[in-house]
């Protein structure tokens, strides 16, 4: 999901496949929380009539699905580096073009070649998860258009229950080949003072974060951070 590993391998071949191959509908709802199941929804991300959007790490494309549907943006385009997650997404939700377009690219190369074209981005643990945030942060700042806003969620600790990062370090997590062999991967998990700087640094304003509680008890629930910050006008 634009997301950076450690070898050439998909690593996200695996990810929501099965899940694909039985639910093909839109979803009715918006989550930012882990759970996926409670808290705010797309209305964090204003108004979206007419807006150019990006989905940063879209996966299947199912949170995009939904606010090209349900919230009457211009454009919801969907990027995401992983071939099985692009050719899932094309496959379940293709047919919503031209008001959502799907794109196969690494999200920082994007945001790259799109200075100045959104209106707002968003990621729901994708891209600001596993991809440096050095180098994505600088990125969306540039790719929004003044006054544009960004919004993301992420883990606010491991899934293990230790603590976020108090600096910008990655760890290293467990994931699968397409063919089954072990392979790791980098994810940031950030306290919310190095998500701050991180997001000034890149030239953001009107930073906020909302920490959003576990809805369940458990081994791999947590917390989420949800950080919404601005391009200055």
């Amino acid at each position: 999901m634009g997301r950076v590993t450690t070898s050439t391998a998909d690593l996200w071949h695996h990810y929501g496949r099965a899940r694909a191959a039985s639910d093909r509908a839109v979803p009715a709802t918006f989550y930012w929380n882990w759970g996926q199941d409670a808290g705010p929804g797309a209305e964090v991300l204003s108004d979206l009539t007419g807006r150019c959007v990006g989905d940063l790490g879209a996966g299947a494309a199912r949170h995009a699905a939904h606010l090209a549907v349900q919230h009457q943006p211009a454009r919801v385009i969907a990027v995401d580096a992983s071939p099985a997650q692009y050719a899932i997404a094309t496959d379940l939700y293709g047919y919503l073009a031209p008001r959502l377009r799907i794109v196969h690219c690494d999200v920082v190369s994007h945001l790259s070649a799109m200075r100045g074209t959104y209106d707002v981005l968003y990621s729901v643990f994708g891209a600001v998860d596993f991809a440096d945030p050095r180098e994505l942060l600088p990125a969306a700042a540039a790719a929004l258009r003044p006054g544009g806003r960004l919004v993301f969620a992420t883990l606010a600790h491991y899934l293990s229950g230790s603590h976020a990062q108090p600096d910008v370090v990655a760890a290293e997590v467990s994931t699968k080949t397409p063919d089954g062999e072990a392979a790791t991967m980098r994810r940031w998990v950030l306290q919310e003072h190095v998500w701050t700087k991180l997001l000034d640094d890149a030239g953001f304003t009107r930073i906020t974060i909302d920490v959003l509680p576990a809805t369940a008890e458990g081994p791999r629930t947590a917390d989420t951070l949800l950080v919404r910050a601005n391009r200055p006008s």
